[in-house]
């Protein structure tokens, strides 16, 4: 029993809180990437409104993606695996019962420079979310596995 409890005292030092709660209703959250001065773990808005730019905003900061400069699109049940963002999953959220939906998007930045964000997007906005920066960029989304295609596609 105290084996138990200490395991458990420990993965709630170690685990960071973002790996614990998946994000609700209309909130996307940077997991992480390559935005500089923008915390991990930052709820916020997604907005696809503008042909142009995908933007994120949120109240520590933002940022746009402008959909002609996307290389590359994941979606899956993993945080990007192809851009080298440091992402750490966690062995709690590897075993937690939630399932969380990130997508993965690649992107050249103002200076041609390759960039890259992570998203944790809402339970039933990813297919409305992919089809919209597939269409504006021209970039197929490519998924990490059947699964994860058939959640988004039915």
């Amino acid at each position: 029993m105290k084996r138990w409890v200490a395991s458990i005292l420990i993965a709630a030092i170690f685990v960071p809180s973002f790996a614990l709660a998946a994000v609700r209703g209309k909130e996307v959250m940077y997991v992480g990437g390559t935005v500089v001065g923008l915390p991990e773990a930052t709820e916020g808005e997604l907005d696809t409104s503008d042909s142009k730019v995908l933007r994120f905003s949120s109240g520590k900061g933002s940022f746009e993606i402008p959909y002609e400069g996307v290389t590359s699109l994941e979606y899956g049940q993993k945080a990007g695996r192809r851009l080298g963002v440091a992402i750490a999953i966690t062995v709690w959220a590897l075993f937690s019962k939630k399932r969380k939906h990130f997508l993965t998007v690649g992107f050249k930045d103002a200076n041609d420079r390759p960039q890259g964000v992570v998203l944790e997007l809402p339970k039933g906005t990813p297919k409305s979310i992919i089809t919209v920066i597939e269409t504006r960029s021209g970039v197929k989304c490519e998924y990490e596995s059947e699964e994860a295609r058939k959640h988004v596609h039915g």
